[in-house]
């Protein structure tokens, strides 16, 4: 293929084949970006791409989110991501990636007033709660509450009906999550209150019983609400492409949804925090220390993976790791907490970011390597951390199927693929086999 021009808007590529040539029109985003477009390859040619993974391949036009991982740049809507994670909260980002514009103040109070007075289950919620094992992982858990929704909530869609599932879905994750939590360790839930705000009445749900008053520290919430900004969205990854696919056939919101959860339980994907603990958890009970352990990283007859460096997208520093590494040292010192694993992690990342291996290999820290540590302080188990993610991707996934579900050019879902199995044969008598 060789391209015919690059700034036109009659741009094009030349694609030449055994029988035969193809001129394929180019698009070109805002920001430069150019993507072939292939949607009549296959009728004029019979011939159909191949991309394991879709690392090559764009599934659609979006104007949520940004990413430039060659620069480590990530922006929601043209707002860059250290912009809002210091001027802006999880629901008036909530918001931006909605609606498309920062909300005006009126806006945001009404809708952060709405997502308040939702926050509450139906109390068919408890019977449900109470038939799942008490060791259930709590992403299958919030993954079947929020399908069950749909039996909650069975109205004919409609702009304001979509609205309403819109305000339910951000009011209610937290609540799912706190009492899958709670079901999980045998004690009572917490009803959300009011006149909290969004980080500080999920801290409340997870932590406080009847039995005495608990209060919500302001650092710790603002920690949590910080996370969850830097997870809001994050343009066509695994989960959001599963929240699209599922979408596209029409399923409803909270169907669409809850595949998008089970997506992100993967280990792959949202797990990859629990991982860094496990690692360093790992590292800290050998007691072999940090600069051993990277050196078996390298290794390549060593199975040991130096977990939260790296990324599918980013070839650079992750921008949100820099930003929750600060905050991480702000919530240890509120806790008064000198952590061990906290040291490696340091330790590890000075260690990587000197050496000749992982700088040539592009191994850089990403979200996962300081968020895991910062969920820990906070005393939320590492079987939630998952969970975590999942309420603040919340907001992202919601925009996604809102813009797909609005876009013209959408149609269900249907890779095609190249075929490598068995060519006609004859069936055999069970006898004869």
């Amino acid at each position: 293929m060789s391209p015919q021009s690059t700034n036109s808007t009659t741009a094009s590529v030349q694609l030449t084949y055994d029988g035969g040539s193809l001129t394929l029109p180019l698009v070109v985003g805002s920001e430069g970006e150019v993507g072939i477009v292939i949607e009549q390859l296959r009728g004029k040619t019979g011939m159909i791409t191949l991309d394991p993974g879709f690392g090559n391949s764009g599934s659609c036009r979006s104007a949520i989110t940004f990413i430039d991982g060659e620069k480590g740049i990530l922006r929601y809507r043209g707002y860059d991501i250290a912009e809002l994670a210091e001027k802006s909260t999880f629901l008036e980002v909530a918001w931006l990636l909605i609606y498309g514009e920062l909300p005006t103040r009126s806006e945001l109070d009404v809708f952060s007033s709405s997502i308040r007075h939702h926050t509450l289950l139906h109390e068919s919620f408890r019977r449900f709660f109470e038939a799942l094992p008490k060791d259930a992982h709590p992403m299958p858990v919030c993954a079947a509450a929020v399908a069950a929704l749909a039996t909650f909530y069975q109205d004919v869609e409609t702009e304001q009906t979509l609205n309403d599932a819109v305000i339910r879905l951000i009011a209610k994750m937290p609540t799912i999550a706190a009492y899958s939590y709670k079901h999980s360790i045998g004690q009572p839930f917490v009803y959300p209150q009011n006149r909290l705000d969004y980080a500080s009445n999920f801290l409340r749900m997870m932590f406080a019983t009847p039995a005495e008053e608990y209060e919500v520290d302001p650092v710790l919430a603002r920690a949590v609400d910080l996370l969850l900004v830097l997870h809001a969205d994050h343009e066509q990854n695994c989960s959001t492409s599963t929240v699209r696919v599922v979408g596209s056939s029409r399923a409803n919101l909270f169907a669409s949804i809850s595949a998008g959860i089970g997506a992100l339980w993967g280990p792959l994907h949202g797990g990859a925090n629990q991982q860094v603990i496990e690692m360093l958890e790992r590292i800290e009970a050998e007691g072999g220390g940090a600069e051993k352990f990277v050196d078996r990283a390298k290794d390549k007859k060593d199975n040991s993976r130096l977990m939260g460096f790296g990324h599918r997208v980013y070839k650079n520093y992750d921008p949100r790791a820099r930003i929750l590494k600060r905050s991480c040292d702000e919530v240890l010192a509120k806790l008064g907490i000198r952590s061990r694993q906290l040291e490696l992690a340091m330790k590890l990342e000075e260690i990587a970011l000197k050496d000749d291996y992982f700088i040539s290999h592009k191994l850089y820290p990403n979200v996962d390597f300081y968020s895991g540590i910062i969920y820990k302080a906070l005393g939320i188990p590492v079987n939630m951390f998952t969970v975590m993610f999942t309420i603040g991707r919340l907001p992202g996934w919601i925009a996604q199927w809102l813009e797909m579900r609005r876009d013209p050019e959408t149609r269900i879902t249907r890779p095609r693929q190249i075929y490598t199995g068995a060519t006609l044969r004859s069936y055999l008598e069970i006898g004869k086999r």
